[in-house]
């Protein structure tokens, strides 16, 4: 075992948080917002290295305004960083995208993350293809896999939920009538310029006013290994795959991003960070009723109706024998259990995916649970907090 490994094996890397802002079932948004702030402020706290906030419309999710909620959360905190998982850059343009991050970093310099990712420009794509193809055989069933202790599972067709009627009328009014989101390369190369204040349109210099300057890291987040992996290869950028929501896909996409890898002013080698799902309890039964309507809530994401209030536990249903077939691989895939036992896992899923930083988001019905949750993880981490 060399030196740096040697040093991997036995020094934790960096633990960072995903927020999905959730409204949980019997509450409200404007709840779910002041939830966020207290739960950055407890990820600070703990020593967590980063605060995220994911971007979704139309659904039980309170961060839709995510760079409102970042600056926000940015004045509420001291040191944390505070980013975006992920903007999506297909409903913002890069000059919007640069005014808004750059406004924040006015007051806040250096601690802000900008992660992009191209699932509006995916929408797009199979929105505008025919919603009514020539039936075809299925593609024969993956088997899962484990890979050195990790699941791999079957892969999630996940065209269907995108081209979901309600998921396209969402996406289609998040937009002006008409609007096509640029290629997503072209997209983070003009933020890029606009940070850097090179950018021009048609041969005219323009400056983004906030923005020209700002200290602001730009990420890329993908799910599998085409453009979004690509484009953070080429241009020597940090790259985000995403175990909590394609699980099937992870290894291939971090595979693709290394491949794609030229150094850049950013990073001299690749940097990864993968996301996991966990809910971590004093013992794993605890841990396990806590996490019980996980699956339900996917199931809302996964049949077309969009993430719902969080159900609670203690009155939910059980999902049936088709509703669990729906959210088999998410469910899996998820860390739940005592703190020895999610730190065993995750470990196992930083060692596999070789990645540099781990980013784990943990929702609960009960937001003291919650915070729990991070707390027990970080102790068991070795993080050490404020």
């Amino acid at each position: 075992m060399t030196g740096v490994e040697e040093a991997r094996r036995t020094t934790p890397i960096p633990l960072s948080v995903l927020d999905l802002a959730p409204v949980t079932e019997g509450s409200d948004a404007a709840t779910a917002v002041r939830r966020s702030v207290a739960l950055a402020q407890h990820a600070e706290r703990l020593g967590y290295r980063r605060f995220w906030l994911a971007e979704h419309h139309f659904v039980a999710v309170a961060s839709s305004s995510t760079a409102t909620l970042i600056g926000l959360v940015a004045g509420a905190t001291e040191s944390i960083r505070v980013g975006s998982a992920a903007v999506q850059s297909g409903l913002h343009t890069p000059v919007s995208i640069v005014e808004a991050f750059g406004t924040i970093d006015a007051l806040y310099p250096g601690r802000l993350d900008l992660g992009l990712g191209r699932s509006a420009q995916r929408r797009t794509e199979l929105s505008t293809a025919d919603r009514q193809p020539t039936p075809r055989e299925p593609a024969p069933r993956q088997p899962d896999q484990i890979v050195d202790g990790l699941l791999i599972p079957t892969p999630f067709p996940v065209e269907s939920i995108l081209t979901a009627p309600r998921v396209v009328a969402a996406f289609e009014a998040s937009q002006f009538d008409g609007a096509s989101p640029p290629d997503f390369d072209d997209a983070v190369g003009d933020v890029l310029a606009l940070l850097a204040g090179d950018f021009d349109h048609h041969d005219v210099a323009l400056t983004a006013v906030p923005g020209r300057g700002a200290d602001v890291a730009v990420w890329i987040f993908g799910s599998s290994k085409g453009q979004s992996a690509q484009t953070a290869g080429a241009r020597g950028l940090p790259f985000v795959a995403n175990y909590h929501v394609s699980p099937s896909t992870v290894l291939e996409a971090v595979e693709a991003y290394r491949s794609a890898f030229r150094p850049s002013s950013v990073l001299a080698d690749p940097y990864v960070v993968v996301s996991a799902d966990v809910v971590v309890a004093e013992d794993e039964p605890t841990a396990r009723h806590r996490a019980s309507t996980y699956g339900h809530w996917v199931h809302g994401i996964r049949s077309g109706a969009g993430a719902q209030p969080y159900p609670d536990p203690d009155t939910a249903r059980p999902l049936d024998d088709d509703e669990r077939v729906l959210v088999d691989d998410r469910v899996r895939t998820q860390f739940v259990g005592d703190p020895e036992t999610v730190v065993d896992g995750l470990r196992t899923l930083a060692r596999v995916t070789g990645a540099d930083e781990l980013l784990v988001t943990s929702v609960t019905h009960d937001f003291d649970h919650r915070l729990a949750s991070h707390e027990l993880l970080a102790a068991a981490w070795g993080l050490r907090g404020q």
